[in-house]
C-alpha cells in the first residue's frame, strides 16, 4: 500500500529547500518539489516494529534531518533506511534520490547520479502518478545529459492538469530543449513557465540564456534583469545571473553596468567557477 501523508502546518517543506538550494548554487531549473509531508512519529510508539510503519517514521525522521536540520548525510542515512524496511514507501526514495541530487549540487566528489536515478525511478514504480518525482526524474536526466529522453518525461508533465507546479516541468524541459540546442523551443518553454510563476527567477535567467544564444541581447538583457531584481533573496544570491548579465552589457556596450555585476558577481563568492571567472574579468579591467 502506497502512503501518504498531509503536510502539517507551518512545517518546511522539500519544495522549499530545495528550490532555494538550486537558485543559490546556479542549478539546472529548481526542483519544486510538494513532498507528503506529515508530522513526525515516535519509532518507539505502538507499531513501530512493524517494517512499513517504521519506514514512515524513519522517512520522516529523514524529512527533517534534510530540511529542518540541513543534514544532508544522516537524512540520507535514515531515509535509504526507510526504503531498505519498505521498497514501495515512494516518498522516501523519492527522498533519497533529491539528497543525491543536493550532494551533486554541493559537491563533484559526492556527485551519484546514477543513485539518484534509481530512486527516482524506484518511487515512480512504487507510485505511478507520484508527478514530483517524475520531474525530479526529468533534472536527473538533464544532469546526466541525457537530454531527449528528458524532454519524453517532462513534456507530458507540462500537459498535466493534475500536476500542481507546471512551471517546474515547463522551466525544466525548457533548459533540457536549450542544452539539446533547440532554442525556439526553449524560449517558448521558458516563457510558459514564466507565465505561469512570473517570479521563476532561475527560469527567467536560463531564457536570459536562450535569447543570448540567438543573439536577441536587449531580450536576454531584460530577462536577467527580471531573475535579479526582485524581492527574493534567493534570486538575488544568483551569482550565474550577475556573471550573464555583465556579458551581455559589455556586448551592448554598458560598461558601468557590466562592471558593477562582475564586483556582485566577485563578492558573493569568490572561490566558485563564476566568482573566479567575474574576478579575472575585474582584474583585467584595471
Amino acid at each position: 500500500m502506497i502512503r501518504t501523508r498531509q503536510q502539517k502546518a507551518g512545517q518546511p517543506t522539500l519544495r522549499g529547500m530545495v528550490g532555494r538550494l538550486c537558485v543559490g548554487l546556479g542549478w539546472v531549473l529548481p526542483v519544486i518539489l510538494g513532498l507528503a509531508c506529515g508530522p513526525s512519529r515516535d519509532a518507539q510508539s505502538p507499531g513501530a516494529a512493524d517494517p512499513e510503519r517504521q519506514s514512515i517514521a524513519d522517512y520522516d525522521v529523514a524529512r527533517d534531518l534534510f530540511v529542518a536540520r540541513g543534514n544532508a548525510r544522516e537524512a540520507l542515512k535514515v531515509a535509504l533506511r526507510a526504503v531498505e524496511l519498505d521498497d514501495e514507501n515512494a516518498d522516501a526514495a523519492h527522498l533519497v534520490s533529491l539528497i543525491y541530487l543536493y550532494f551533486c549540487a554541493s559537491s563533484e566528489a559526492d556527485c551519484r547520479l546514477d543513485e539518484a536515478e534509481r530512486y527516482v525511478r524506484m518511487a515512480i514504480k512504487a507510485k505511478a502518478d507520484l508527478r514530483e518525482a517524475k520531474n525530479t526524474l526529468g533534472v536527473v536526466l538533464i544532469e546526466k545529459k541525457r537530454y531527449a529522453e528528458a524532454v519524453e518525461v517532462l513534456e507530458p508533465l507540462t500537459k498535466d492538469i493534475l500536476y500542481s507546479t507546471p512551471e517546474t516541468a515547463w522551466g525544466n524541459l525548457g533548459w533540457a530543449y536549450f542544452l539539446k540546442g533547440d532554442t525556439d523551443k526553449a524560449i517558448e518553454s521558458l516563457r510558459r513557465a514564466l507565465a505561469l510563476q512570473p517570479e521563476f527567477c532561475v527560469g527567467a535567467y536560463r531564457l536570459a540564456l536562450a535569447y543570448e544564444k540567438k543573439g536577441d541581447h536587449k531580450a536576454a538583457l531584460e530577462s536577467v534583469t527580471r531573475a535579479l531584481e526582485t524581492d527574493r533573496p534567493e534570486c538575488r544570491g544568483l551569482q550565474d545571473a550577475f556573471r550573464a548579465r555583465a556579458r551581455i552589457a559589455m556586448r551592448l556596450g554598458d560598461h558601468e553596468s557590466a562592471r558593477g555585476d562582475l564586483e556582485r558577481c566577485r563578492d558573493l563568492d569568490a572561490e566558485t567557477s563564476s566568482g573566479r571567472e567575474c574576478a579575472a574579468a575585474l582584474a583585467k579591467w584595471r
